[in-house]
């Protein structure tokens, strides 16, 4: 399949290219701090769905990390909006240098909220997803998630999920107390309403009254023994364990051949989904 370099450009400059891909290293982090990332298009007959950021930033004398995966759905234009907005929204929260976790749950909320207000331009459909900040200056990391993207930290000898998969049977009572219903079908997985296969996610306006998009978040210290982040959507996950990921990641010293291990092994898993993943190296 052709290929395209990113280098870490938080632009997707070619959305329906089978596959992207792409790297870089920071320049300031203690310690170095390098990633890669790699996006194919799945079987379905529809444009790609997912969408990523992955960049390095200075801002008011501290050195950011922004990495994201949003994992769209009905469409590819409210994953397309979160890739331009969303980081953007919660660095612009006041108190982002100081309660970033206060932050980031307000920007996700206010973002949501301007996709609904924009329905009309933006459609429909709706996304996941699983965005991590790292304070290099700090070494610390603030993850959050909605839906079933996924983070994982490998630190030591332990293997780490970052994040909650929001499944519809897991929050059944609140999509229930909402006046909503969770279907259960043989030979499909569990949906609100029996059609979102995920009971959080940005957008899905005809939905929203039984969604969720407040995220789920966990932090961790990045200046020990802390060694890759993988954040990868569902495509990736639907066929791999995290233990499985970390094992093919943590041998391959370049992160962008790790990314693009790791979709080429869910390919070879036949996946059929889009299959979106960034390696983050904190050491080597």
């Amino acid at each position: 399949m052709p290929r395209l370099c990113c280098f870490g450009s938080s632009q997707q400059t070619a959305y329906n290219t089978p596959t992207h891909m792409g790297n870089r290293k920071s320049s300031e982090s203690r310690p170095k701090v390098n990633y890669g990332c790699s996006l194919v298009k799945g079987k379905a007959n529809h444009p790609m769905e997912d969408y990523h950021v992955a960049k390095f930033v200075q801002a008011k004398g501290e050195q950011l990390g922004l990495f994201a995966i949003f994992d769209g759905h009905l469409g590819e234009k409210v994953p397309a909006y979160l890739q331009k907005h969303l980081f953007s929204n919660i660095m612009k929260e006041e108190d982002f240098w100081t309660h970033p976790e206060q932050a980031i749950q307000r920007a996700y909320a206010k973002t949501d909220k301007a996709i609904l207000d924009q329905s009309p331009e933006l459609g429909r459909g709706g996304s996941t997803a699983v965005t991590a900040i790292l304070f290099m200056n700090q070494g610390k990391l603030w993850v959050a998630n909605v839906g079933d993207s996924r983070a994982v930290l490998a630190r030591g000898t332990a293997v780490v999920q970052m994040t909650v998969d929001h499944d519809p049977s897991s929050e059944k009572g609140a999509i229930e107390n909402t006046g909503g219903f969770v279907s259960n079908l043989p030979g499909d997985v569990p949906r609100v309403n029996g059609q979102l296969a995920v009971s959080r996610a940005f957008g899905d306006k005809s939905l929203k009254s039984h969604l969720r998009s407040d995220p789920d978040m966990k932090s961790a210290d990045t200046n020990g023994d802390a060694e890759l982040l993988i954040l990868a959507s569902d495509g990736l996950w639907k066929v791999m364990k995290n233990e499985e990921a970390v094992a093919i990641a943590r041998k391959i010293k370049d992160p962008n051949v790790a990314a693009k291990q790791l979709t080429n092994e869910a390919l070879k898993r036949n996946s059929k989904d889009d299959i979106s993943c960034i390696v983050v190296r904190f050491r080597q």
